[in-house]
């Protein structure tokens, strides 16, 4: 029997992804996934769904209760068995919260990283090391940023970026070292482009929510020219999909990929398919970008009213462009591409009309 140990699941992408590698590998493989103890009655739940969804034994999704900030990634005595049976490991926990602290986003970002990497390290059989990594460790590199770039003095937003950009460069030192590795930078991830369900509102969303809230016009200020800057934005569906395919050839080993959209929504255009998608005419503020913040961070009752976390302000100015050079050519011929922001974003608004009660919080 072989074994694909998981970190990050019952997360957004997690779940999408074993989904996925359940349904393009033999039935004798299965899909161990590593699951905080505060999330194994949903772990429990989602996996039987994703086996009859699929129509496989529940069996080859195996539940273990852990924690990556543990040296021992909190296994314990099966540390070692599941290292022998492990042959392929996905990296996918993380912390994803724009406003996390440097001490949390650095305890799981980067240690978490490195006790998962040990744990592959120490796998005698290991095929493959595949880590989500973010596009967003280009921080905010002023220009086109390759697959190839990732030390290239960039400073960054906020700690979530900078944590995760520490665990690449992790990452690509033990791949140096020796460690056959696969890196995937997804954008700006939101909801499947099918069905538009998601786990958690933030991002664009906050823009969605705080239009769908207006009763005909939504003014939204803007830090910067809205017609020079982009907005990267793919579904999560996308994402999965490719990281599946990808992991499942030969020649990703050694690869990093910027799964980004090669032709990305200007702010202007993303600000006027949002409008057209809740029913609100969009009206745009010129406001300096530090007033912005200040006003979210310091004004009480501000960010209660706006639903805005003030660390999304710096993505309606980002700098870079992202070059997906690797991810098209090995994707090419699949079918496997970022559909247009323009062909789903009512999907994503549909659903969350439907479900109002989702929260911007991450699971952690």
């Amino acid at each position: 029997m072989t074994t694909m140990f998981l970190t990050g699941f019952p997360g957004f992408l997690g779940s999408a992804l074993v989904e996925r590698l359940l349904d393009r590998t033999p039935d004798d493989v299965t899909v161990t996934c590593l699951v905080q103890a505060k999330y194994r009655d949903r772990a429990e739940r989602r996996a039987e769904r994703i086996a009859r969804t699929v129509g496989t034994d529940t069996d080859r999704v195996h539940l273990v209760e852990g924690d990556i900030t543990r040296s021992d990634l909190g296994l314990g005595d099966d540390y070692a068995d599941l290292q022998r049976e492990t042959r392929e490991v996905y990296h996918l926990a993380a912390v994803y919260d724009l406003g996390v602290s440097r001490e949390v986003g650095y305890r799981v970002n980067v240690e978490g990283t490195r006790n998962v990497l040990d744990f592959a390290d120490g796998s005698p059989d290991l095929d493959r090391f595949q880590y989500v990594s973010t596009a967003y460790v280009s921080g905010r590199y002023d220009g086109t940023f390759t697959e190839d770039h990732l030390r290239e003095g960039q400073r960054f937003n906020n700690h979530y970026e900078s944590t995760k950009y520490t665990a690449e460069v992790d990452v690509q030192r033990r791949m140096q070292e020796g460690l056959p590795a696969t890196i995937y930078r997804p954008a700006i991830a939101v909801g499947d482009s099918e069905t538009g369900a998601t786990q958690k509102y933030d991002g664009p969303y906050y823009v969605m929510q705080w239009l769908l809230r207006q009763p005909s016009v939504g003014v939204v200020p803007t830090v910067a020219d809205p017609d020079t800057h982009t907005v990267n934005v793919v579904p999560r569906d996308y994402v999965v999909d490719a990281i599946a395919h990808l992991s499942g050839i030969e020649a990703s080993e050694g690869r990093v990929y910027n799964l980004c959209d090669p032709s990305p929504p200007t702010v202007a255009e993303l600000l006027e398919l949002l409008g057209d998608a809740t029913d609100t005419r969009v009206a745009t503020v010129p406001l300096p970008k530090s007033l912005a913040k200040r006003a979210l961070r310091d004004v009480p009752g501000v960010q209660r009213l706006l639903r805005i976390e003030p660390a999304t302000i710096d993505y309606f100015d980002h700098p870079t462009e992202y070059d997906c050079e690797n991810a098209m050519a090995d994707l090419a011929g699949t079918g496997i591409e970022p559909p247009p922001f323009e062909s789903y974003v009512d999907t994503l608004v549909a659903f969350m009309r439907e479900h109002p009660e989702i929260s911007p919080d991450a699971m952690t």
